[in-house]
């Protein structure tokens, strides 16, 4: 591939997370309702210059840069019944850069923070519901509606229902589809080694899990790491099953979506993060490809993280590789993440620390959103 300008990539964020309501609990489906939630987006606006590069789906659920996420449920026939809730996500539209893509989420949290404060909800940052073991659809899942869930990530829906992430997606004009679905591949390779420094979820069930991220142990194989859109059925079976899918918009072709991340503490390591992606898009030393995650290095990674020596080593490697890709200016951007590496440590272990502290799961999932406050209570 050759030589690309790193001003030239686009970026846009995609930022999902669950809340704990005024009572103090964790609300999901099983005492949330849809409408509940989306009283916090009816007071939010719409920019119409948003459309281009966003879709907002058959049922007009994401009208909106903030919605709700869940699993919608129809009719044998088709007809749209409800959406079992599980939390907000807030999306931005594609910037044309990472600091303009982190500047806007930023403030759009702040929006959404200020609404859902009049409602009773405040963000809570882990990727894992904490409390549930299964999300079960109730009733089993029609004839219709399997029909309709034809892609890997559609048939395991039910699995994104215990967990939140971010999806970082990226873009360069000069970048061919073909050239998109190399980067995704080589994302997919190293995606053990890159998602670490995001861990958040190392409570299962109202107790310690013994991990990190039982978010990437639960999910990372099953569904992908990455996602390529593409703008034809012949570019998509390329790298079918789980790599690539067709684009719904003109502007979502060539874009690569990032998918693996558990739920940052802030808003702020999402530079790093997105550093760490551009570096590896840039990179012409790592060789790995894969069309598929490596389940048993994710769940390795998710359980020990820094202290597994193999992923521990292949987190440097992929450090130093997308370090000397970068422009020079960019590279003590990688600093926070050097310093997770060099201590050993994941935002899960702020968690855990709270939670040895006060034996109390809310207090430590509210924690990195709300520093110091559940600490002190």
């Amino acid at each position: 591939m050759k030589s690309l300008d790193a001003d030239r990539f686009r970026f846009g964020l995609e930022d999902e997370f669950p809340v704990i309501d005024a009572e103090g609990r964790f609300c999901d489906f099983t005492n949330t309702t849809f409408e509940e939630l989306d009283r916090v987006v009816a007071e939010l606006p719409v920019f119409d210059e948003d459309y281009r590069d966003l879709r907002v789906g058959d049922l007009g659920i994401k009208l909106k840069r903030w919605y709700i996420e869940g699993f919608e449920r129809f009719t044998g026939e088709g007809a749209y019944i409800r959406t079992d809730p599980k939390g907000f996500e807030i999306r931005t539209p594609i910037c044309d850069s990472l600091d303009e893509a982190i500047a806007t989420l930023e403030h759009d949290f702040e929006r959404w923070s200020e609404v859902a404060a009049r409602v009773g909800y405040r963000a809570a940052r882990t990727s894992l519901n904490p409390l549930q073991r299964a999300y079960v659809p109730d009733p089993p899942l029609n004839d219709w509606e399997i029909s309709h869930r034809r892609t890997p990530e559609e048939r395991t829906a039910h699995i994104h229902m215990l967990t939140y992430g971010p999806d970082v997606s990226f873009s360069h004009p000069d970048v061919s589809v073909a050239d998109a679905i190399d980067i995704g591949k080589k994302l997919t390779a190293y995606s053990p080694f890159i998602v670490p420094f995001s861990f958040t979820s190392p409570f299962f069930e109202g107790r310690p899990w013994g991990g990190y991220s039982r978010r990437t142990f639960y999910r990372t194989g099953p569904r992908p790491s990455v996602l390529v859109h593409v703008g034809t059925e012949d570019e998509r079976i390329l790298s079918f099953p789980t790599l690539t899918e067709l684009a719904r918009l003109p502007a979502e072709v060539g874009r690569v979506e990032f998918k693996a991340f558990d739920c940052p503490p802030d808003t702020g390591l999402f530079r790093a993060l997105g550093t760490l992606l551009l570096g590896i898009a840039l990179d012409d030393a790592l060789c790995g490809r894969a069309l598929v995650p490596d389940g048993t290095l994710h769940q390795r990674a998710a359980r020990a993280a820094f202290e597994d020596e193999e992923i521990r080593s292949g987190v440097a490697k992929v450090l130093t590789a997308a370090s000397a890709a970068l422009p020079a200016g960019q590279r003590d951007l990688l600093a926070p993440l050097e310093e997770m590496l060099e201590a050993r440590r994941t935002p899960a272990h702020a968690m855990l620390e709270v939670y040895a502290q006060t034996g109390d799961i809310h207090a430590a999932v509210m924690a990195s959103a709300h520093p110091g406050e559940e600490r002190g209570s």
